[in-house]
């Protein structure tokens, strides 16, 4: 790989001018590790000759990382995760906000290419999208750099395999979209089976549900969305029991979804609050388990139960099992307090270190996919990482 000048502060500017001239409220975070101190620059005493190399070619390497949203909690884990990797391995790259815009993400990954990136790794705004990622893809492939897409990823239909694979430089990090579905219907029915007549408030012999989809459209939400509910009424229909029910028989689709497709604790609270006014135990129709796409909406969902005196993790109130996904810090303490169920570690660090190894690879001169055997590889595609999934319930 061709080197790169170090960019001047008036690069650094003219980025600042782009994205305030398309009205974008996120800014791009810049790391350059070769403004370190000397004292940090020191030779650490685990530290290889190999290490050293590494780095003294990885100072003229630039990055660009893309994130849909600085929002998202999940995503704020591995961002986090992964500054501190590239840190470590001396790179220098910048970070962008997308503001959960396409349009923006797609301006900020222009004027990364024309400042000389040399890596592209992008979450991108748009999942299940053939064509905004085709977009991204002709852009690194023009300027032949690679590029990293992770974590929302473009779904398993023929177009949008055929799109990753069309440039032997892009690469998807992210996770087996149906595990999440299976696993948490596992752990759902599992807790079924051993409290089954104390979940059931109204005494009927049918457990009603609820499900907080996320993001309609997106692959992950909705693999979670139908493998939870299937595998659980698998296991209830092994051992004589009915399926589950949803708990709004006028709601078609049976799931509700965050209306901004950011997967918030907002519209879980928002959603939850709505759902009680009509579905209670005064009503004698009361929902008796949450099935939640990701932590953030389930926290948003138990906040509104403790407003409604439930699961306030003592054995005055009653607990409605919630269960989620990611095992975010907020959902595990809950977990810990007993006002949260389970959820399904989605690994953050796992993730951002699978990016960081691809990073080395192409620092290194290797070939791309060199060195993933410890992560969970879709060989037969060749361009695939996925990190596994872990039911947590704090057991």
């Amino acid at each position: 790989m061709k080197k790169r000048l170090v960019k001047t502060l008036l690069t650094a500017a003219m980025i600042l001018v782009f994205l305030a001239g398309c009205g974008q409220s996120g800014k791009p975070e810049s790391s350059d590790p070769k403004e370190e101190t000397a004292a940090e620059e020191e030779i650490k005493p685990e530290e290889t000759a190999e290490t050293e190399e590494v780095k003294e070619i990885a100072k003229d390497i630039e990055a660009a990382v893309f994130y849909y949203t600085y929002e998202d909690t999940y995503i704020e884990s591995v961002r986090m995760t992964l500054n501190g990797i590239l840190d470590e391995l001396g790179i220098t790259y910048w970070n962008f906000d997308g503001n959960k815009d396409q349009t923006t993400q797609n301006g900020q990954i222009d004027i990364a290419i024309s400042q000389g990136a040399d890596i592209l790794i992008v979450n991108i705004v748009t999942p299940n999208s053939p064509e905004a990622a085709m977009e991204i893809i002709d852009k690194a492939k023009e300027v032949d750099i690679p590029v990293i897409f992770f974590n929302r990823g473009m779904g398993e239909t023929e177009e949008r395999e055929a799109v990753l694979m069309s440039y032997e430089k892009s690469v998807f990090v992210g996770t087996n979209a149906p595990e999440a579905g299976h696993i948490q219907g596992k752990m759902i029915g599992d807790y079924l089976m051993r409290n089954y007549s104390t979940i059931d408030l109204n005494g009927d012999g049918i457990i009603q549900y609820a499900m907080f989809m996320g993001e309609v459209g997106n692959v992950e939400a909705e693999a979670r969305t139908r493998y939870s509910v299937e595998d659980t009424n698998e296991l209830l229909i092994n051992v004589g029991k009915p399926e589950l029910e949803y708990f709004d028989a006028s709601n078609g689709d049976k799931y509700q979804a965050d209306p901004k497709g950011t997967w918030s604790e907002t519209a879980g609270f928002s959603h939850m609050a709505d759902n009680l006014i009509q579905f209670n135990e005064a009503n004698g129709n009361m929902i008796e388990l949450i099935i939640c796409n990701n932590d953030e909406m389930a926290i948003g969902v138990i906040n509104a139960l403790n407003e409604a005196g439930y699961n306030l993790g003592n054995s005055k109130s009653t607990t409605i099992p919630v269960f989620g996904v990611d095992a975010v810090e907020a959902a595990v303490r809950l977990i810990t307090e007993g006002k949260m169920t389970g959820t399904v570690k989605q690994d953050a660090g796992g993730m951002a270190e699978a990016i960081g190894q691809l990073v080395r690879n192409t620092v290194e001169g290797k070939e791309l996919m060199s060195s993933l055997d410890h992560f969970m590889t879709e060989t037969k595609k060749g361009n695939k990482i996925f990190i596994f999934y872990e039911a947590y319930t704090g057991k």
